[in-house]
């Protein structure tokens, strides 16, 4: 048997979690039954909304059990196979991620093509990360000719795909909101934004206001609680809002605060509609399209953040949460 390592959840956090809520363990890797498959995973992706996931509570996934390995998108090799269509050597996607082996059944992983693109690609920008962007940007809060679009964690994984992606859909201007003076520099230098907003240094509605004087017309919403609020307040009538996250309330011990204007969005006539990327995978196809060109032919700039060894999974998890990346934040599992 091979045995493999893996990152179970120790216990659920209350408020921010620490290294203590996880546990590094040690188990044997059955081989693979009839229609099955054994991957050796090489990279594994960790997402802010594993935050939620850790409490026990309904939600539109289920929690993370106590005493059990966590899981995640990952791609690997498949090294033993039981599978007509899968066959030994190919790499595979799949959502056994938070341990170095995965036997799954053969029907829940997806061979990609690495000619296409690098294996890793398809855990950012041409997986669920920059489908998201793709989506909130097309279907959710769809961008028009001449729209002023404003993205929040505009330098992580979404946002750094979204604003390149806002300006081939025809927006006029495009506007970030990231922390500190390296990722608002990476914001306009490496990804395309036209003006840039450091959140860290104090009155965002000003900053916006500064940004877009004639105001905004499509906000993506990664953060919620401050940036929400001032989105609302800059939109122009009819204007989108894509709810896909809010990763400053999801170490909130209690309710985070709602925005207090939303009556400026009843009298502007605007859509404010959530986003599960999950009931957008049928445009997979679509966008990977396109955007395996663009990474091609590097005018699709993508960053990753990568720690090495699945022992520094958890660490990796509460960078997210802190901000600790630009781009994509990936583990390397093994392979290249």
């Amino acid at each position: 048997m091979t045995t493999s390592r893996e990152i179970r959840l120790a216990a659920r956090p209350v408020g921010e979690p620490g290294p203590e809520h996880f546990a590094l363990s040690t188990t044997e890797v059955p081989e693979p039954a009839e229609g099955q498959i054994l991957v050796r995973n090489t990279w594994m992706s960790v997402d802010p909304y594993m935050r939620g996931r850790m409490n026990d509570g309904p939600s539109y996934v289920p929690p993370f059990e106590i005493g059990a390995a966590l899981d995640g998108s990952a791609i690997g090799e498949v090294i033993a196979s039981r599978a007509a269509g899968v066959p030994v050597g190919a790499t595979v996607s799949h959502f056994l991620g938070w341990r170095e082996y995965a036997v799954l059944d053969a029907a829940a992983a997806t061979v990609v093509d690495t000619a296409l693109a690098p294996a890793r690609a398809y855990l950012g920008a041409l997986g669920a990360t920059g489908l998201t962007a793709y989506a909130a940007l097309t279907r959710t809060a769809p961008v028009r000719e001449g729209d002023v679009v404003f993205v929040s964690a505009a330098a992580g994984a979404v946002g750094s795909v979204a604003g390149q992606l806002a300006r081939r859909l025809g927006a006029s201007r495009v506007i970030g909101s990231a922390g500190g003076p390296q990722k608002t520099r990476a914001l306009l230098d490496g990804f395309g934004y036209d003006a840039a907003i450091d959140y860290r240094a104090g009155d965002l509605p000003a900053q916006l206001a500064q940004a877009a004087p004639e105001g905004i017309d499509v906000y993506l919403d990664a953060v919620g609680g401050d940036h929400l609020q001032a989105a609302i307040g800059a939109v122009r009538g009819g204007g989108r809002i894509a709810l896909v996250g809010a990763v400053s309330g999801y170490n909130s011990t209690t309710p985070a605060p709602g925005p207090d204007n939303l009556l400026v969005a009843a009298a502007r006539e605007v859509t404010l509609r959530g986003m599960l990327v999950t009931n957008h995978f049928d445009l997979f196809p679509e966008w990977i399209g396109k955007a395996a060109g663009w990474l091609a032919e590097g005018t699709l700039r993508t960053r990753e953040t990568v720690v090495e060894g699945i022992e520094q999974a958890p660490e990796a998890l509460l960078g997210v949460l802190r901000g600790a990346n630009t781009g994509k934040m990936l583990v390397r599992l093994g392979g290249e």
